[in-house]
């Protein structure tokens, strides 16, 4: 007689009957056939087997995807470090490097960086219905502060300043006397508070502490984002902000570029060139955009950290594991 195969009508495979009953010693048990009774010994054991805690289900793990936003002349290649950190310690957390207006490119007027990047992220935080966090290096951390307060529904869990100046920049770089090799800090007001100063990215966040009116009239992108002179969105922008879960500053005093280095603590010079420091600022005193909101709830964080060039910051280790890596939930 043919032998049936071992799978059935649709395609199940068919498990023999003994196969199912397997022997585990001699003897029988409730006298079923094909059923013998285990060895005295782990009898003798099983009811200490009772005891042992059953094993714990395994852990996976969920990270909230991770968006970064590179800085002037840069491009996503300058991050290949930090994702290699974030692959290591959060293994499976979906990085994405936007790859925009890189290089040059960096120059173009930041509102119209900001709007490119918000169509990038915006497809990003709608796939995360629990968060994002956005990890934004030098001139990329006002592009992510704008993002903050021009879009409606952002999610943004942490929002990491890597190095930005926040309160603008007032010092010789090397960037600066390539672009403008006739001027120095002390004249570069002149052109960059001009309409066609204004289309350089560098001049949108440009802030002369000794030229306060004409910065506060001609800025066309940092005195707006700081609440700084009214505009028919500044509520709006307020709240905005005011969404994101946590602010962490990263900066220390051995940047060599961002100047003062306190900038990227919402610090920066008084008429004298003395630094104040956030809380003496008048942006936080008045609450322009809610950075006095954010302290309140506990919702910044600052990481000074020495000995890190500006170059460094998104691939120094330390920096990481101290600054980054925490906030990355």
């Amino acid at each position: 007689m043919k032998s049936s195969p071992p799978w059935g009508r649709r395609g199940e495979l068919r498990v023999p009957l003994r196969s199912r009953t397997p022997e585990l010693g001699g003897g029988s048990m409730l006298g079923l056939p094909g059923l013998r009774l285990p060895p005295a010994g782990f009898l003798f054991l099983l009811p200490f087997l009772l005891l042992l805690p059953a094993a714990p289900a395994p852990h996976r793990a969920s990270y909230k995807p991770v968006i970064v936003v590179h800085g002037l002349f840069d491009s996503s290649y300058s991050f290949r470090h930090l994702l290699e950190y974030i692959n290591e310690t959060h293994p499976g957390t979906v990085v994405t490097v936007l790859d925009l207006f890189d290089g040059r490119e960096s120059l173009r007027p930041l509102w119209e960086q900001v709007q490119g990047f918000r169509e990038a992220v915006a497809p990003i935080m709608a796939k995360a219905p629990q968060g994002v966090h956005l990890i934004c290096y030098s001139q990329g951390g006002l592009i992510c502060r704008a993002l903050l307060s021009v879009m409606d529904e952002h999610n943004v869990d942490s929002f990491i300043s890597l190095s930005s100046p926040q309160m603008g920049q007032y010092g010789d770089t090397d960037y600066l006397k390539w672009l403008f090799p006739t001027s120095m800090r002390s004249n570069l007001y002149r052109i960059c508070y001009s309409p066609w100063g204004q289309e350089f990215s560098i001049c949108n966040y440009w802030h002369d502490p000794h030229h306060d009116d004409l910065y506060l009239n001609a800025s066309s992108f940092l005195a707006l984002i700081n609440g700084e002179r009214d505009h028919p969105n500044a509520t709006a922008w307020r709240k905005n902000f005011l969404r994101v879960g946590r602010l962490v500053l990263i900066g220390g005093p051995d940047d060599g570029v961002i100047t003062p280095w306190q900038s990227s603590f919402f610090g920066f010079y008084d008429a004298n060139e003395t630094v104040l420091e956030m809380e003496e600022q008048l942006v936080y005193l008045r609450d322009s955009f809610g950075l006095k909101t954010l302290l309140t709830r506990g919702a910044i964080v600052r990481c000074p950290m020495a000995e890190i060039s500006h170059t460094a910051w998104h691939s120094n280790r330390t920096l990481y594991e101290t600054c980054i890596e925490p906030w990355l939930s």
